[in-house]
């Protein structure tokens, strides 16, 4: 079974049980992923989040409800996981600019979430499956020395955060205390202790030598496995960098015969080649293993 098709094995999943709350780890499990990896690929596959499309295709079942019975509004709500009439009038009117009970004694079409076919999603990938082919490569492990930060992928809010991360590094002069320098001038920003809810660390750092100096300035140690990485390569603007991401987890992983193993993804800048925001050089790593499954 491809990803897609994993994917709309979670969302059948999800239709049985929209009256039922839903738990994202059960969702995943359903598509044969981590709770975390399957947010990511949904997210960048589709354009939004998984919560969004649960609350979406909930309130547009509840709305077809309205329409069509004269069931209270209360138990309408309750059916579709919200605590109080209260709450769900705030959802609907957010989702749909009017409330549930106008709506109701109106004449008003609502655009509706109707149930996804990931097949869609896989079709329209095969035009833009050629934008930036990886380079697939054995890597040997790498330490590293860096700095700690939280992020998640609510909202896409990684994406707004990972360029402040380097920026408070660089403020902070963190790369002066990392010791035994292994490449000066190439930073690495791992994403890694991936979370259920979304949440994971992303650290920024340099690679060193192993040793047991100790270290200030809140820096940690964190060792990069070995093993075989697909590397994709951005020359040019800081949004090129969003794009590759987006493009890694919505396009080519899906469409690849390769799966994404669990552990850390990163990047490399060549910090003396780059000029943020014009002009970054950079390379980033995703941990593959080849897969049986084949692309139709």
């Amino acid at each position: 079974m491809d990803h897609y098709n994993r994917i709309q094995a979670a969302i059948d999943f999800m239709e049985l049980h929209l009256q039922e709350e839903l738990q994202i780890e059960q969702i995943a499990k359903a598509a044969c992923f981590s709770a975390f990896h399957f947010q990511r690929l949904f997210q960048a596959i589709s354009g939004f989040s998984v919560q969004t499309y649960i609350r979406r295709r909930r309130l547009s079942e509840a709305a077809i409800v309205l329409k069509s019975t004269d069931r209270n509004i209360l138990d309408v709500a309750l059916d579709y996981q919200y605590n109080s009439q209260e709450a769900f009038t705030r959802a609907f009117d957010s989702c749909f600019g009017i409330t549930p009970a106008k709506y109701r004694s109106s004449t008003q079409q609502l655009v509706y979430q109707s149930k996804m076919n990931f097949v869609d999603y896989r079709n329209q990938a095969r035009g833009s499956f050629t934008m930036n082919k990886p380079f697939i490569t054995n890597l040997a492990a790498v330490d590293i020395v860096g700095y700690e930060y939280m992020t998640t992928l609510q909202h896409e809010a990684y994406y707004q955060d990972i360029p402040g991360f380097y920026h408070h590094f660089g403020e902070q002069q963190y790369y002066l205390h990392i010791p035994n320098q292994a490449a000066p001038g190439m930073a690495y920003g791992i994403s890694c202790r991936f979370q259920d809810d979304g949440q994971f660390s992303f650290i920024v750092g340099e690679a060193v030598h192993p040793s047991d100096v100790k270290l200030t300035k809140g820096l940690i140690r964190y060792r990069l496995p070995e093993g075989l990485y697909a590397e994709f390569k951005v020359h040019g603007h800081a949004d090129e960098v969003q794009h590759t991401r987006r493009y890694i987890y919505g396009t080519w992983l899906p469409n690849s015969n390769y799966e994404r193993l669990e552990g850390p993804d990163f990047e490399i800048t060549d910090v003396g080649q780059s000029r943020y925001p014009d002009q970054m050089k950079m390379s980033i790593y995703i941990p593959i293993q080849q897969s049986d499954i084949k692309f139709k």
